[in-house]
């Protein structure tokens, strides 16, 4: 059975509801790449996640040079172009900071953490069929948050009210896509995600685990995040030795 058109459905309905919500400062302005970048992600839906998966591999949200510009989860651009195979039409949010322009995949800033997440599953698995057989990389939010400065500002930095309006609806979304893939696996790449995909999957009584974030701003990420990674999903029994 064919569940991308179902996630796709609700991957709009996401966009729509959080388009509703209002945040304040530090927050000064929001992108959405459900809207601009639309075409991209569901392409990415249509090609990859066309049937279960055992594994769902879940990420924070959109950082700035990754799906941010290109709407793929940890959309590194090169990476997504080259490996994935995706390259679509990307619009503009109707508010633009200064700071941080979307290019689409003109973009020729580099997601590092785009670049390790998606660069560990292409050394594994070769081509990314093999990758996307059982597994799938999703966000639980798909709002960029930024501030004054431009600088990127994660969802857990929101203030409590705020966060209790959009995690009310970014579970709902991540219920829909777990009973949609019906995974084994749910593996928050790093804390934050963990923490939101284990209360979300209780009730399906997954196996959650926890991989280290590949951001750069982490500074174990910068020490060999490849292997170590490998070592965590081998150890968990999500990837074989």
């Amino acid at each position: 059975m064919n569940v991308a058109p179902t996630l796709i459905r609700a991957a709009q309905e996401l966009a729509a509801r959080v388009d509703r919500l209002r945040f304040k400062r530090p927050v000064a302005q929001v992108y959405n790449p459900l809207d601009y970048a639309w075409q991209p992600y569901a392409e990415y839906l249509r090609r990859y996640a066309r049937g279960r998966k055992r594994v769902v591999f879940l990420g924070m949200n959109p950082g700035p040079f990754g799906m941010t510009q290109v709407g793929v989860p940890f959309g590194e651009v090169g990476m997504v172009r080259d490996w994935l195979g995706i390259e679509a039409a990307v619009g503009k949010p109707p508010r633009e900071h200064p700071k941080r322009p979307i290019l689409g995949f003109a973009c020729h800033r580099s997601e590092v953490s785009g670049r390790r997440l998606w660069g560990l599953f292409a050394g594994r698995f070769g081509r990314p069929e093999r990758f996307f057989a059982e597994h799938l990389v999703v966000n639980y939010c798909p709002l960029t948050f930024l501030t004054a400065s431009g600088a990127n500002l994660t969802p857990d930095k929101l203030s409590r009210t705020e966060q209790q309006r959009l995690f009310a609806i970014c579970d709902v979304h991540l219920r829909q896509v777990l009973a949609a893939l019906e995974p084994e696996w749910l593996v928050g790449i790093g804390g934050f995600a963990r923490q939101r995909g284990a209360a979300c999957g209780a009730a399906r009584q997954l196996k959650v685990g926890q991989i280290l974030h590949p951001s750069p701003a982490n500074p174990l990420a910068n020490r060999g995040w490849a292997p170590t990674v490998t070592r965590q999903l081998v150890t968990l029994g999500v990837w074989k030795p």
